[in-house]
């Protein structure tokens, strides 16, 4: 009996971080199958957001009881951001009535509370360096798996479960074709880049701070890299590309820098996707331009297989001799304009397909790829709009639907320059507060401890294309991270071997 109040004892002494043991594995590697679906938005309550309510509340009842202490470090300068979030929402709702559905915009609001309450829990279940031992390789365990699967999905015909439009995200398993770019257990193949981007500084941290296990780190290493090549994120990659290397440099591992920038490059030949994408994102090309209308016609072949252009165009000076691909979508052009529905008699269709042919000429321009030309024509336009219409505030969260394609300007757009300086200084203020802790850590462990700073460097180079602050996935793991971080870092200078004893 003795021993069975022993166990229960030391079980309800760590159960918070028995739990958030269980989170870490459970968010990257959960597929984001819908649990209730949101009226008027295809975003979904799911398991994920259930577990984090009631871990929450079990958190708070364990404080309570004083089984755990509350970490109170960054504690305003993150309410201070929940608040204006919630102020936002406020204002959007009852104030400028840019919130179209009320029970929406707190929920995105309220989202940004739920990811960064891990940040409080990671970081108060820190009592000792074996403590962040355990949930730092817990992370790095759950990436392995994360990687594996992706193998199994390329390899092996493992289904995805996507979020990237409505109707995929109400759970259906897709099945990959050989051109899709890889998602594993994440909801796009852009929120598992962006994990990438993220972990893989941590991982190189990991080798050169450790002494047993290099090996099993190493092949993390590259095979976290081949995935994220198979992910043919253009962004993620570039992030990648700067982030990490430019880390090894820091630590002044010149040769792994150069090692890594060229298998990196050796890798990538088994993604051609990845190549093709880059090659497209802009491109000078033949176009038909309507000189009476100003229409731009772009000639191209729409396939699975190609990365279509989009109509944002700048057209060059100058005229270039009429390409037979051009003259056929011209054809096309012609033929589908003399199919209204008034009858034309022969003369009449001749006399207009001449003046129509007239007007339509051939000439180079720069043409972007569609998705770049969606963030130029619309999604970026519109939260500078929302911006603009209240500077402070912003127009409110939700208020400029699901996605910005751009983190820093969803912010000013949803939240306005104070939802904007308070999120940054946050994050400026965590980088300093590692940087600065340094001192109190032994020199062999430092490495572990500026990957952190690296990671951070590379998702807010990601957040200038994709919301990767907003992906549920990458939030969590995010504020998982920093909390564990800071958890260990706040600990007393006696914890011997991680932190100096003085």
């Amino acid at each position: 009996m003795k021993k069975l109040s022993k166990l229960l004892n030391t079980l309800d002494d760590n159960l918070v971080k028995i739990l958030l043991i269980f989170f870490i594995f459970l968010i990257p590697l959960y597929p984001k199958f819908p649990f209730k679906i949101v009226n008027y938005t295809y975003i979904a309550i799911r398991l994920e957001d259930v577990y984090v309510v009631l871990f929450t509340i079990l958190f708070f009842i364990q404080l309570i009881r004083k089984k755990i202490q509350l970490n109170k470090f960054f504690l305003k300068p993150i309410f201070i951001f929940w608040l204006i979030a919630f102020l936002s929402y406020l204002s959007g709702s009852y104030v400028t009535k840019t919130i179209t559905y009320p029970h929406l915009g707190f929920l995105h609001a309220a989202r940004r509370v739920e990811y960064m309450i891990v940040f409080f829990i990671g970081a108060s279940v820190i009592k000792s360096r074996k403590d962040f031992i355990t949930l730092f390789s817990s992370l790095l365990l759950s990436l392995f798996l994360v990687n594996l699967y992706g193998l199994g999905q390329r390899f092996l015909g493992l289904p995805a479960v996507s979020t990237m439009n409505p109707e995929f995200a109400r759970g259906h398993l897709l099945y990959l074709t050989p051109e899709a770019r890889l998602a594993s257990t994440f909801a796009g193949h852009y929120d598992l880049a962006a994990y990438l981007v993220f972990v893989i500084p941590l991982i190189w941290g990991t080798y050169f701070t450790i002494k047993n296990g290099k090996v099993f780190v190493l092949l993390l290493a590259f095979l976290s890299i081949f995935i994220l090549i198979l992910t043919a994120s253009r962004i993620s990659f570039f992030a990648f590309i700067i982030s990490t290397p430019f880390f090894l440099i820091f630590l002044k591992k010149y040769k792994y820098a150069i090692f890594i920038v060229i298998i990196t490059l050796l890798m990538s030949s088994f993604s051609r996707d990845l190549g093709k994408r880059f090659l497209k994102t802009v491109q000078i090309r033949q176009i038909l331009f309507n000189e009476k209308t100003g229409q731009v016609y772009v000639p191209q072949k729409i396939t699975t297989k190609e990365l279509a252009a989009g109509s944002l165009v700048y057209k060059l000076k100058g005229q270039k001799k009429e390409t037979t691909e051009s003259a056929a979508f011209r054809e096309t052009l012609l033929r589908e304009a003399t199919m209204g529905e008034k009858l034309l008699t022969a003369s009449e269709q001749a006399l207009f397909t001449a003046s129509l042919s007239a007007d339509i000429k051939p000439v180079s321009g720069i043409v972007y790829d569609i998705s770049f030309a969606t963030r130029l024509q619309v999604e970026w336009p519109r939260a500078v709009k929302a911006f603009l219409k209240n500077p402070f505030l912003g127009t409110g969260p939700s208020s400029i639907t699901e996605s910005t394609d751009n983190d820093y300007l969803r912010w000013l757009g949803e939240i306005g320059l104070l939802g904007f300086t308070a999120f940054l200084l946050l994050i400026f203020q965590l980088v300093k507060f590692i940087f600065t802790s340094l001192k109190k850590i032994e020199k062999n462990n430092q490495p572990l401890f500026y990957a952190v700073l690296f990671s951070i460097f590379g998702l807010l180079i990601n957040a200038s294309y994709i919301d990767v602050f907003e992906a549920s996935k990458v939030a969590y793991v995010l504020w998982y991270t920093l909390g564990i971080y800071v958890g260990v870092l706040s600990l007393p200078r006696s914890n011997r071997g991680l932190i100096k004893s003085n």
